[in-house]
């Protein structure tokens, strides 16, 4: 394997990071179910302090092709490139304790490389434990809390937090990998996975973004600002509501899935929250177009933040 350091460097902005910090991570590529860690990662950037430890090389992690830069036309030029990031970066919450962040893209090609290039960081700086989040789709409604099923090595999170413990076979994130690196190491680390109401999938789940940063404080003792997000969140579940009162099918999703989830919570022997009652049920297509079709008519300003 080539060097690990050399998919990344330093940054002159930081000229010392302490020692023993958390570590938070979130990657978006495969899947970001709510745009969850997308809007997790802007909302921590945009309002905490940070700044940029460690750039990594999106020439030499990045598929171009398969997930293209921004270029912004303004009438006849190119005025503006955005490219792809994934960074480290040391940020403070909002009462001024320092932590670390990993975000940006997940990597599309050497994946032991980079995993190898993060332990080497974790090392570096002596990192006291890692927290990485992720969210999927799953046939849940959006009138229950938000749940999260819990991964990796700290056995008082996982009993703690996780309410759905699966025996399956998952397609990787990069991140899983990580994870599987750091336990082997016997470094405290925790995977926590939000459950996200497969119909709004495709949206940006503001509440979503809340519970993650809920687990996180949870997993980490760290303390951020959620009102803006919350009230984004009231927002727009009002208007989910008002969208599933008027349409009989997706009522009938969301009474069925809350029959689900309720009997799974209340110990009833189904194997999972998500496991079949009498009755079939509109595809996640169908009411994922539905919303769509709704939030597309919004007025413009509705989707601000």
């Amino acid at each position: 394997m080539r060097d690990p350091e050399g998919l990344y460097e330093l940054s002159a902005e930081v000229d010392e990071v302490p020692h023993g910090l958390h570590l938070i991570a979130g990657l978006t590529g495969f899947t970001d179910a709510g745009s969850t860690i997308t809007q997790l990662s802007d909302y921590l950037l945009e309002n905490l302090e940070s700044r940029r430890v460690a750039l990594f090389d999106a020439d030499a992690l990045l598929d171009y092709r398969a997930r293209r830069p921004i270029m912004f036309f303004d009438e006849d030029h190119l005025a503006e490139y955005k490219p792809a990031t994934l960074a480290l970066y040391l940020v403070e919450d909002e009462l001024h304790q320092p932590f670390l962040l990993l975000t940006g893209y997940e990597p599309d090609f050497q994946w032991e490389r980079f995993t190898a290039a993060v332990l080497g960081l974790i090392e570096r700086y002596q990192v006291r434990d890692t927290t990485w989040i992720h969210a999927i789709p799953m046939p849940v409604p959006h009138t229950r809390p938000i749940g999260v099923t819990v991964s990796g090595n700290r056995k008082e999170l996982v009993e703690s937090m996780s309410v759905w413990r699966p025996t399956t076979q998952v397609p990787a994130n990069a991140l899983h990998l990580l994870e599987y690196r750091l336990q082997e190491k016997g470094h405290p680390t925790a995977a926590l996975v939000l459950l996200v109401p497969h119909y709004l999938a495709d949206t940006e789940f503001p509440l979503a973004t809340v519970r993650a940063l809920e687990s996180i404080s949870a997993a980490t003792g760290l303390i951020f600002p959620t009102d803006p997000l919350r009230e984004l969140g009231r927002e727009f579940m009002t208007k989910v509501d008002e969208q599933v009162s008027g349409n009989a099918e997706l009522q009938r999703l969301v009474e069925t899935l809350e029959k689900r989830h309720d009997s799974y919570m209340e110990e009833n022997p189904l194997p999972s929250p998500f496991a079949s009652l009498d009755g079939e049920i509109p595809g996640a297509d169908s009411i994922a177009a539905e919303l769509e079709r709704f939030l597309a008519t919004r007025p413009e300003g509705d989707d601000q933040g």
